[in-house]
């Protein structure tokens, strides 16, 4: 075989891994943010391909050697929790009962320490769902040899939320009672773009936020071109405004908040940056600051052009809400949710109930009822993703699920963090703070963008380190 060969095989891969991920995000962002029941099959199997390719980089001699060292033990706590969901789905703690033409699930007594599933089938639809998402992104930590082709990626994911937010901000301002211009009814009121509740969409933005201000601030910096004005910087700050903007027209008001957050960090960051690279594009100091100056009133106007009567609107709203939460002295229903949850984490607190699991069980300790029917208030979420992590999976469970995240990180903990990284990460701390009081990771979009941006930026970092083999 050829040297040739050799070095033509890794390549081809790359393209693959590149390719598999680019579509993997495009697709789901567009399919309802993955959160239509008939989509889930179809992404599963796509995320398939993104499994069998790292099958391929992991058994093959030739690729493996190119694999960082240490990276493979990063496999370990996903393998671990696809044995533990695994056997977990040999014991049903439900069963089913059939009374005539109906069938109803009836909970059966399984110690709390043994692993246990409800619905064994839920559970493995949804281990396949994450392991192919999971795969998909760690294979750019696998294969990818060159910082080309994250930014490359990173451009594709932004341009792909720029296209949605423009469709979404259309959509909004001609009053669509239903997604893709009211093709689609959406079972919530305030849906944006092709998502189906706005707090998800939220997420996505500040994620691909974070990818956006990385790569604005790594051009502005004047190695591909020599400034602010000469350069992708200027179309990516125009990206951001618009893909901002978005957030509040949408409603999501938690989501508005991480965006000042995420925009107060991009201005302590970034402003000695900005400053630098106006100079370098032949602006004084006074110039360049009233440039600055300039570019944050255009922003800020822009928002409130697009957005300004959704946030007064959703301003009033919270308004009310905190009046109403001040005056019983507490969070009302949702904190009765996140204690009900805890109950139920709390009976299977080693494995939990299984994979998938809290639609079915958590009726069993559900104590709302509507004032006016008082029938029972159905959730399928509980607004709380660490809390129902543990409802579902134990603390077994999610404490493999944060090794499997965190393994990488502390991998490169003494690395410098250049802007691509530091931004991207700065999204991902924010969602995963996020998902304490709101559940941004029961939508498969926003999981599939947290994985590849965890993974982009640690990868990003130790191509930047020198740490990989092959051009940087």
């Amino acid at each position: 075989m050829t040297d040739s060969h050799h070095q033509a095989t890794p390549a081809r891969i790359e393209v693959a891994v590149a390719a598999q991920v680019a579509i993997f995000l495009v697709g789901v962002s567009w399919a309802f943010g993955g959160n239509a029941d008939w989509v889930r099959t179809p992404i599963s199997i796509w995320g398939s391909v993104g499994m069998a390719i790292t099958l391929v980089l992991v058994s093959r001699k030739d690729t493996r050697r190119r694999i960082a060292s240490g990276t493979m033990s990063w496999l370990w706590p996903v393998v671990i929790l696809n044995a533990v969901v695994g056997i977990s789905c040999l014991t049903p703690n439900f069963k089913s009962l059939k009374l005539g033409a109906e069938t109803f699930l009836a909970p059966v007594r399984v110690d709390w320490w043994i692993p246990s599933a409800a619905r064994s089938e839920l559970a493995l639809r949804s281990l396949w769902l994450f392991d192919g998402i999971y795969f998909s992104c760690l294979n750019l930590a696998l294969a990818i040899s060159r910082r080309k082709t994250i930014r490359t990626l990173l451009a594709v994911a932004v341009g792909n939320a720029l296209a949605l937010s423009v469709f979404g901000i259309v959509q909004k301002l001609t009053n669509s009672t239903g997604i893709f211009f009211g093709a689609v009814k959406s079972p919530q009121d305030f849906f944006f773009a092709s998502f189906v509740y706005d707090n998800h969409w939220g997420s996505f933005c500040i994620l691909m936020l974070g990818a956006c201000v990385g790569l604005i601030f790594r051009y502005a910096s004047g190695i591909d071109g020599g400034g602010l004005f000469r350069g992708p910087a200027l179309s990516g700050f125009v990206a951001a405004v618009l893909i901002g903007s978005s957030i509040p027209l949408s409603g999501s008001r938690a989501c508005s908040l991480m965006l000042g957050i995420l925009t107060a960090v991009c201005a302590a960051q970034g402003l000695p940056r900005a400053h630098r690279a106006l100079r370098r594009s032949g602006a004084s100091s006074l110039g360049a600051l009233a440039a600055l100056a300039l570019a944050a009133v255009f922003m800020i106007a822009s928002v409130w052009m697009v957005a300004g009567d959704s946030i007064q609107a959703r301003a009033a709203k919270t308004k009310v809400q905190v009046a109403v939460i001040w005056a019983q002295g507490g969070l009302g229903s949702r904190s009765i949710l996140y204690q009900d949850t805890w109950r139920m984490a709390r009976d299977r607190v080693l494995f939990g109930w299984g994979m998938g699991s809290y639609p079915t069980v958590f009726n069993l300790y559900n104590s709302q009822t509507s004032k006016v029917d008082r029938l029972p208030i159905i959730y399928h979420d509980a607004h709380s993703d660490w809390i129902q992590s543990v409802a579902e999976i134990g603390l077994v469970g999610t404490l493999l699920v944060g090794v499997a995240a965190l393994m990488p990180v502390l991998a490169i903990r003494s690395a410098k963090i250049r802007p691509i990284p530091f931004f991207l990460f700065s999204g991902c701390v924010l969602i995963a703070a996020y998902a304490w009081i709101e559940f941004p990771f029961g939508n498969v979009a926003v999981v599939l963008a947290w994985w590849f941006c965890l993974f982009g930026a640690i990868q990003y970092v130790r191509l930047t380190e020198g740490s990989e083999l092959g051009a940087t």
